[in-house]
Formats: C-alpha cells, structure tokens, sequence
C-alpha cells in the first residue's frame, strides 16, 4: 500500500531537519521549524474542537506560513477548502455554503473580506491567522503553547484533506476532494513525470499556492528541496527572484510568459541556475513559446496537461519533444496515468480518430463532494474520470487536444465560464441578449468576449461598453470581467433556438 501524504510529510521533515526548506521574503524556515510548527498548529485545531473531517476554508494569500498551515490540516486529518482571495464576496459565500465549513482562517490582508463573510454567517466561526481580536488569539499565538510532535491521529488513505473549487460546463461550482491516498499520488505523479527533485533544487512559486503551483511543495518537501514563496506575480522583479535565489524550477501560465517576454531584460537575465520552466493550465500560443525558447533555449522547457480532477499530469511534453511537429500537442501519457479515447457510445475510438480523454489515475480525486449526479455521469466505479476534452493520438502517442466538448475560457491560466458571465450581464438594464465566449488575445491567450444586444432605444458607445464590464465587476471575480465588449443587432443561433458559440466564434475571429 502506498503511504498517505502525513507519511510523506514526515519523511521529509526526518530526512532534511536542519536544511533550509521555505523561503519567504527575508524569512525562512528549516525543515524541523516547518515540521514543529505545523504539528503545533494542528494541536491548536484539535484543542479548538477541529478534529478528523471537519471542514475548515483557508482565506490566506502566500506567506511564510502557507506550507506549516497546510500540513497541519493533513496531520489533524481536516479537510481543508482553500478561498482564492481573487473571487467575489458572493462566490466565497457559495463556497461557504456548498462545503458546509465549520471554521474559517483568514491572513490579516484579508481581514475585511473575513468581516463581510462572517456578517453572512455568523454561526461560523473565524480565527485570523496572524491577529487575533479581543475574544481569540490569533491561531499563530495559540499554536506557541502546543506540543511540537505529531498528534496521535487516526488517518485512513481515503479521508479527504483538501477541497478545491473548480467549474462545471455551465459555470457551476463543483468541490473536487483530494484524500490522503491522492495527494500522495499527485507528489509521485510529479516526480516520476515532471522533475526529480533533489536536495540541490530551489523552486521559485508566484502563483497562489492553492493552485498548481502548490503542488509542488511536497515532491520538493520529499527530496529536501527549497521552496521560495513570492507575494504574487509581479513580471517587473520576476526574473531577478530567479536570479536572486537560484532557483532551478519555476510554474507559469502561458499569459505569465508572455508577461515576461514583454520586459527588456527577458532574454540577458541571469538564468544560469535554471533547469526547468514547467507551464500549462491553458494552451500555449505558438509564438509565445517559440520566443521564449529561442531566449531561453529549449532544454529548459516542460508542458504538461491535467485537471482538478486529476492533477497534475495527465500527459506531458518533455523538452527534447518541443519540436515544431510537436509544438501544438501537449505529450505524451504520463508514466502513471491511463487515457482512453471514446465516442459518445462510450466505445474506444479507432487509432488516429478524436474522442473524450478518459483516465485513471492514482492522483485522481475521489469525487465532488454532495453531487451524487455529477460524480455518476464523471467517475466509474472501475477508476475512470471523464474529462470531457476531446483528444486525439497520432501515430507516435502524442496527443492533441481538439476542442472542449464544454465552452470553457481559459483567460490568464483561469478558467471562465461563460454562462455566469452572461447572467451577471443580463441583470444590467441595457443589455437584452448576450453570448459570451473566448477570442484569442496575445496576451491572455483567450480574451473573454460579451456579444451584446441591447434593449430598443439604448445608444452603444465607449461609456456603456465600460459600464457593463464594470457591472460584471461587481458581481463576478475580476479575471471574469469582460476584456471585449460586442455591440451586434443579433446573435447567431441553432435549428432549435440555442446560441451557436462555434458560429459566433468564427464570425469574431474574421471581424477582430
């Protein structure tokens, strides 16, 4: 039986004690620091009442503090639910409510949004991380007086210890469970597939641990690799983060790339130390790879393809295959994953023809949590997840994504969906009908596009377009927001009356 993720945890800390393993700003923590203050921190959730399977969101950004936080929901057996701080207040109030939390532990930069929340629910309760109040301590303070060792809980490899937000096809929230057994997956799935992590790499993290990105914690956390945390992305001080701690792997999104590719000193910064450059979360424009390659070199650079669901490589395409033939497919199978192809029958496809990317993989989540109906049409009881991608193979095993049988956006490495777009659009009063899709945009790779019919006697210019963008802002996380606005006196539909996004998508492409 393969060992569950506290047992990963554990090994690392026992073999790397007094190596520096986070990095934050000017502070850093050793491995046993790490280990000791996450083992306090998940004694104070016990003593807080906060045991085996309670459900606990985590309203934090990155800090020093993110990795000891995290561990210590795995070891007191929590189910954590992370917030991303980037969302509405009315989307972190459907978390809120979907998962069923209990608890909610929130950084001090986003202590206002914690007040808003808990004006909502006040029979939840809210423990800020770093500042206390005048009825708690903060959970830091309460943790300085906890035992150090790792609490004697029973664990099974199937109890869940992460909850993560991702769409449905219809903008539909659904809370993908990662358990014990899973995560322990997710962190060989990266080692065997992506990079053998050592004691000699650093890793450089910009994008919100909650992410991909934070993945790779725990494969580096094994290995006795450095993790070094950043605020955020910020394209201006990026490449001199790389320079300045060394770092030998970095996670971007494409639209992070291209951000870079626009700085001056993309191409003579000091990069020497720099192995791997992993990208993915949405597909990557031609160009903007080819660039950074010719910058960079190609050595370097590593794609890989996966899901919430089934993190973090369902296939990847590996350095020496980033060939011009190659460029568009996004590799070949992981060591530990199975993909199947099938037509809408269910039935494998003939070699070389398109169908669904089904798979199986031990990193697999084990379901949406209360969606009995979702987790029957995605998951069978053999293992197989249906991705709803549609692939294809070629003779040489690379696949080719072909289109989403959804009409998902991936704007910025963040997935839109545009039926929520379109709702928050139809609640403004001068807008009659809209569609939404994605157009392709240099730097976001996909631009989230509103085509707009207005009600009789509205006049279209510049101040309304900035009015409804500005109307989805307030409803909707920023990235959401509409980055075009369309003004057309119809919108094109099928036989049967429903909008015809492929149609729609052709005729933007011809007119921008």
């Amino acid at each position: 039986m393969m060992p569950i993720t506290r047992d990963l945890i554990a090994r690392g800390a026992r073999q790397h004690g007094s190596r520096t393993a986070v990095v934050f700003g000017d502070r850093s923590m050793t491995f046993t620091e790490v280990d000791e203050l996450s083992s306090r921190l998940a004694h104070t959730f016990i003593a807080l009442g906060i045991g085996r399977g309670a459900r606990v969101a985590l309203l934090v950004n990155n800090s020093l503090a993110s990795v000891p936080v995290d561990f210590a929901c795995v070891k007191a057996g929590i189910n954590r639910v992370p917030l991303n701080s980037r969302l509405s207040l009315d989307e972190h109030a459907r978390m809120l409510e979907d998962t069923d939390t209990s608890h909610v532990v929130f950084g001090s930069d986003l202590a206002d949004r914690a007040a808003e929340l808990s004006a909502r629910f006040p029979e939840r309760t809210f423990i800020g991380l770093e500042t206390g109040s005048a009825r708690q301590r903060s959970l830091l303070d309460q943790a300085q007086s906890m035992p150090s060792d790792t609490p004697d809980v029973e664990l099974a490899p199937d109890d869940v210890i992460l909850t993560l937000f991702t769409s449905g096809t219809t903008g539909t929230l659904k809370a993908a469970q990662h358990t014990q057994r899973s995560y322990a997956g997710i962190c060989r799935n990266v080692l065997l597939n992506l990079l053998p992590a050592t004691q000699d790499d650093t890793m450089l993290h910009a994008a919100s641990l909650i992410h991909a990105s934070g993945v790779f914690v725990l494969p580096f956390w094994l290995r006795g690799g450095k993790t070094v945390i950043l605020p955020g992305f910020d394209p201006s001080t990026f490449l001199d983060s790389i320079t300045e701690h060394r770092a030998t792997a970095i996670n971007l999104v494409p639209t992070m790339i291209q951000m870079l590719l626009e700085r001056p000193d993309f191409a003579s910064a000091d990069i020497s130390s720099l192995k791997s450059v992993i990208y993915g979360a949405s597909p990557m424009p031609l160009a903007t790879i080819e660039r950074a390659m010719q910058a960079w070199g190609q050595h370097r650079f590593l794609q890989y393809y996966g899901q919430t669901e089934a993190p973090l490589c369902i296939a990847v395409l590996r350095p020496e295959d980033h060939t011009e033939d190659r460029l568009l497919s996004c590799g070949q199978p992981a060591i530990d994953v199975e993909i199947r192809l099938l037509d809408g029958e269910g039935n494998e496809v003939p070699q070389g023809e398109p169908g669904e990317i089904v798979i199986r993989s031990p990193s697999a989540i084990a379901g949406y949590f209360n969606a009995p109906e979702l987790n029957a049409d995605t998951f069978t009881e053999d293992g197989w997840v249906h991705t709803r991608d549609i692939g294809q193979f070629d003779a040489e095993g690379f696949l080719f994504l072909k289109d989403r049988a959804s009409d998902m956006i991936i704007s910025g490495g963040y997935n839109v969906y545009p039926r929520e777009v379109e709702d928050a659009l139809l609640t403004h009063p001068s807008v009659r009908e809209v569609a939404v899709v994605g157009t392709a945009d240099a730097k976001w790779v996909e631009a989230v596009t509103a085509v707009v019919v207005l009600e009789d006697g509205t006049v279209e210019n510049d101040a309304l377009q900035g009015s409804l963008v500005a109307h989805v802002g307030e409803r909707l996380a920023s990235y959401k927001k509409p980055r075009r606005v369309v003004f057309a006196e119809s919108i094109p539909k099928t036989a049967v009356g429903k909008l015809n996004r492929k149609a729609l998508r052709d005729e933007l492409r011809d007119a921008i």
